[in-house]
């Protein structure tokens, strides 16, 4: 009997992850046959168990906080877009044995910036908070975006420090200490890309980073996105999101790298919406924030 192809998610923590649950409405969409699981990796194993998957017959795995450099580490080979990040989120097995590693977090998030939230981040000012794997995907898009000016701001200014020279665009990037966020200016767009909600930490920012117009975006979802939805909204954004439709779009396009053939992702995303995870709706917005 063929042994039915094997997938998963690795991340510490990972209960919180929708992933199974997605893939999942995906292969029942495709009518595609496979079995799909989150494993919990600390740091310290998380190469081994890994390397272990695959071992046993895993066909590809997607990787989230904190192991995206680690991933890229591990794997034999590398994507272009991986390569130029140096980190990864997609591990494939492919036919010689070898496990190829690649990044679409970028392409995901903007995919859902633009077409969901109706946010064009061309010649917007962005504040980037954060400076780990996911973040550091998300600071090369936007200015792929051709954002006209993009902030780091992390806990660790070391880090994001270190982030924004790797972008080799300082002619279009700053960064500012976390306790000196208040003297900024406000921003057009706030992506938020800590994990300080899926690990259940409170955090504080100041009001000053917005005005009218500012969208706020948030990678994570569900109850991990609520505390920073919750302070765009007080804030006075003129929208708020949490970063379900960017799982949505990434986890699409490894389905699509592993099985041949793109899933209706609308379908899926009403499917996690109407179902046991409720994100925070997005706040009242203008009609467009498309720029001309």
């Amino acid at each position: 009997m063929t042994a039915v192809p094997r997938y998963a998610v690795f991340g510490h923590p990972i209960a919180h992850s929708l992933s199974p649950r997605l893939h999942a409405i995906f292969a029942a969409q495709t009518g595609a046959t496979l079995e799909y699981t989150a494993t919990d990796a600390t740091p310290e194993a998380f190469a081994d168990v890994v390397r272990g998957f695959f071992d046993l017959g895993g066909r590809g795995a997607n990787v989230t906080l904190p192991h995206k450099a680690a991933a890229f580490a591990l794997a034999d080979v590398c994507t272009d877009p991986a390569r130029r990040l140096g980190v990864a989120n997609v591990l494939t097995l492919l036919p010689d044995g070898r496990i190829e590693a690649d990044s679409n977090d970028g392409a995901g998030m903007l995919a859902d910036l633009r077409g969901r939230c109706d946010f064009d981040p061309r010649d917007c000012e962005a504040l980037l908070l954060g400076a780990g794997g996911a973040a550091r995907a998300i600071a090369f898009a936007l200015l792929d975006a051709d954002v006209r000016k993009l902030v780091v701001a992390n806990r660790t200014f070391e880090r994001a420090q270190a982030l924004a020279g790797a972008l080799d665009d300082s002619a279009r990037t700053g960064v500012s200490r976390w306790e000196a966020l208040d003297q900024c200016d406000a921003f057009d767009l706030i992506v938020h890309a800590t994990s300080a909600g899926v690990q259940h930490a409170t955090f504080a920012l100041p009001t000053s980073l917005v005005h009218a117009r500012t969208v706020a975006y948030d990678l994570s979802y569900g109850a991990a996105a609520r505390p920073f939805v919750d302070w765009a909204r007080g804030a006075g954004c003129a929208a708020a999101f949490d970063g379900l439709g960017m799982l949505v779009e990434t986890a699409a396009a490894s389905f699509e790298r592993w099985h041949g053939v793109r899933p209706d992702l609308d379908a899926a995303l009403r499917s996690l919406r109407d179902g046991s995870v409720h994100p925070p709706a997005a706040a009242p917005r203008p009609p467009s924030f498309r720029r001309g």
